[in-house]
Parts: structure tokens; C-alpha cells; sequence
């Protein structure tokens, strides 16, 4: 990567670039938004404890979806 150009910045405020050699664009240090896996297990234990997916989220500052789409990543398993 020889010449680099300033491209804009994303939707988190980081700082895009361009390598004008390959047409690669890229960021320097992005922000990864990812949730601990404690946190998530608590936010699961409250939705199955009988909150619905949007409570849970608002309780903790975020989006119903992500309590969705983390059960439907890991369901409970219930005994056969």
C-alpha cells in the first residue's frame, strides 16, 4: 500500500481510508460493539424469566432485537 487517502468516516465516527495503488478501502482501529458473554446470559435469564425481548432491551439500554437474535442464536434446552 503505497499512497492512502482520507475517505470519510463511518457510521461510528471512525476515520475511513482508500489505498489509491489497489482501491482497497479500510479502517484504522475500528470500533467493535460486541457485548460480554456475561452480559448476554443475564439479558437471556430476564427474557425467559418472563420480559418480553423489547423490556429486557430498554432495561439495558439497547435494542430489543439483540435479546431476539441472541435466542435464536442459543436456545434454551429444555429437558426431553
Amino acid at each position: 500500500m503505497e499512497r492512502q487517502v482520507n475517505a470519510g468516516f463511518n457510521k461510528s465516527g471512525t476515520q475511513r481510508c482508500w489505498c489509491v495503488s489497489c482501491e482497497y478501502k479500510y479502517t484504522h482501529n475500528p470500533k467493535h460493539r460486541k457485548y460480554p458473554e456475561e452480559f448476554r446470559q443475564i439479558a437471556i435469564k430476564e427474557y425467559y424469566a418472563g420480559a418480553s425481548g423489547r423490556a429486557v432491551g430498554k432495561m439495558h439500554g439497547m435494542s430489543g432485537c439483540n435479546v431476539y437474535n441472541w435466542i435464536k442464536k442459543k436456545p434454551i434446552n429444555v429437558g426431553k
